[in-house]
C-alpha cells in the first residue's frame, strides 16, 4: 500500500482540519448539551464538498477518492463526532447507493442536491424489532399498481427530522423473507409521513436521531431503487461501504482523544515532572498509538480496496470492528490521563467517550462485524 499521499489528498486533509478548528470547535460542548444539530456548519461542509466526495462530479460530486474521505472525515470526528456521522451518513449510506443503484432519473432528481450539500438524506433500514436482523422488517410496500403503500415504522434514524429525502427499506412479499424486500426513496412532507420527537442519547447528540412513521404513504413506483425484490440486496451493499465512513468517525474520535490526552500530559505535573514522563501514563499513551495507527491502516486497506472494486465485505468489518474497540479504550484512557478534568466537559474527553460507544453499535454491532468476518474466513 503506498502511503505517499497525493497532493491533492494532503489539501483535502488540510481544508478538514482547519473547518474542523475553525468552525466546528467554537460551540461544539454547547451543542452537545443543547442536542443542537450543527445547521450552518453542514451547510458550509456541503459547499466545501465534503457531503458527496466519492460522487462524479456529474452528479454534483467532488469526485474525490475513499482516501480523501478517510482522512477528511477523521478530521471532522476528532473535534465533532455528530457533524462526522451527518457527513458518514449522507456520503456512504445515501449518496453512493444512489449512484450504484439509482436510475438515471433518480439521479438527476434525487443524488445531485445530495452530493451537493444543499439537501440532506438519511437512511432507513432499522425498527422496533428489526435491528441486527435486518431481514425481520415489519414495515410494508404493498404494490397497488401505479405505486407502493408503505406503512410501518423506523427507529434510530440519524438525520431523521433534517433530511429532505429519505431512503426507506420495506417489506413487499413476505413469503419470500429478504427476497421480498423493497429499498425506495421518500420525499420529506408526503402525506402519512410523520417524524417523531427527537432521541435523547448518551453520545452523537448534535446529530439528529428520531423515529418515522408511515402510514399509507404513496409512494409512486418510478421511486423504488432497483428491480423489484433488490431491497435487502441494495441495503447490504450500502452499509459495506458505510462502515468504512464510521470506522473513520470511531478513528477520529479516538485520535481525537489521544491528541488531547498527550498534550495534557507533556503539560500536567505530578511529582515533580510532567506525568507523561511516569510510566503508567506513558505506556497508556504508547498503546493508544499503536491502536489507533493499526486502525488507520484498516480504514486505508478497506478505502483503497473499495476504489479497486473489489469485495470490502470483510475489510470494511475489519475496520468498523477494530477502530471502533480503539475509539472505546483510548476515550476512556483519555479520561483516566485527564483525571478529575477530564470527568468535566470542558476538556472534550467525556464527550468524545459518550461519543465512542455509538460507533460499537450503529451500522452492525461489533457482534455483527465478527459474523461476516467469521463468515468470510471460512469460505
Amino acid at each position: 500500500m503506498d502511503f505517499n499521499f497525493s497532493e491533492e489528498q494532503l489539501m483535502i486533509q488540510q481544508a478538514a482540519r482547519d473547518f474542523a478548528q475553525n468552525e466546528l470547535l467554537p460551540g461544539v460542548i454547547e451543542r452537545d448539551n443543547l442536542q443542537k444539530f450543527p445547521k450552518e456548519q453542514v451547510k458550509k461542509m456541503g459547499e466545501m464538498g465534503l457531503m458527496g466526495m466519492m460522487i462524479d462530479p456529474k452528479y454534483g460530486g467532488a469526485g474525490m477518492d475513499s482516501i480523501s474521505y478517510v482522512l477528511a472525515l477523521e478530521e471532522i470526528s476528532k473535534i465533532d463526532a455528530s457533524a462526522g456521522v451527518i457527513m458518514s451518513v449522507n456520503n456512504s449510506l445515501v449518496c453512493a447507493g444512489l449512484e450504484r443503484f439509482a436510475s438515471e432519473k433518480q439521479k438527476q432528481k434525487y443524488l445531485v442536491p445530495l452530493a451537493q450539500g444543499k439537501v440532506i438524506g438519511a437512511f432507513c433500514l432499522s425498527e422496533p424489532e428489526a435491528g441486527s436482523d435486518a431481514t425481520s422488517q415489519r414495515t410494508t410496500a404493498e404494490d397497488k399498481g401505479e405505486y407502493y403503500l408503505l406503512n410501518g415504522t423506523k427507529n434510530w434514524i440519524t438525520n431523521g427530522a433534517t433530511a429532505t429525502y429519505y431512503i426507506v427499506i420495506a417489506q413487499t412479499y413476505p413469503e419470500k423473507g429478504h427476497k421480498g424486500i423493497n429499498a425506495f426513496i421518500v420525499e420529506k412532507g408526503w402525506e402519512g409521513f410523520v417524524i417523531g420527537n427527537k432521541e435523547d442519547k448518551l453520545g452523537i447528540r448534535g446529530s439528529d436521531t428520531h423515529s418515522l412513521m408511515f402510514t399509507d404513504v404513496k409512494v409512486p413506483k418510478e421511486n423504488r431503487i432497483g428491480e423489484d425484490g433488490f431491497g435487502f440486496k441494495f441495503a447490504m451493499a450500502v452499509l459495506n461501504g458505510g462502515r468504512i465512513g464510521i470506522a473513520s468517525q470511531a478513528l477520529g474520535i479516538a485520535s481525537g482523544a489521544y491528541e488531547r490526552a498527550l498534550k495534557y500530559a507533556k503539560e500536567r505535573k505530578a511529582f515533580g515532572t510532567e506525568i507523561i514522563n511516569h510510566q503508567a501514563i506513558a505506556f497508556k499513551l504508547a498503546d493508544m498509538h499503536v491502536n489507533i495507527t493499526a486502525a488507520r491502516m484498516l480504514c486505508f486497506k478497506a478505502a483503497v480496496e473499495k476504489d479497486l472494486g473489489k469485495d470490502i465485505s470483510e475489510s470494511g468489518a475489519m475496520a468498523k470492528l477494530y477502530a471502533s474497540k480503539t475509539a472505546m479504550e483510548t476515550t476512556v484512557e483519555a479520561v483516566q490521563i485527564h483525571g478529575g478534568y477530564g470527568y468535566v466537559k470542558e476538556y472534550h474527553v467525556e464527550r468524545l467517550m459518550r461519543d465512542a460507544k455509538i460507533t460499537q453499535i450503529y451500522e452492525g454491532t461489533s457482534e455483527i462485524q465478527k459474523i461476516v468476518i467469521s463468515r468470510s474466513i471460512a469460505q
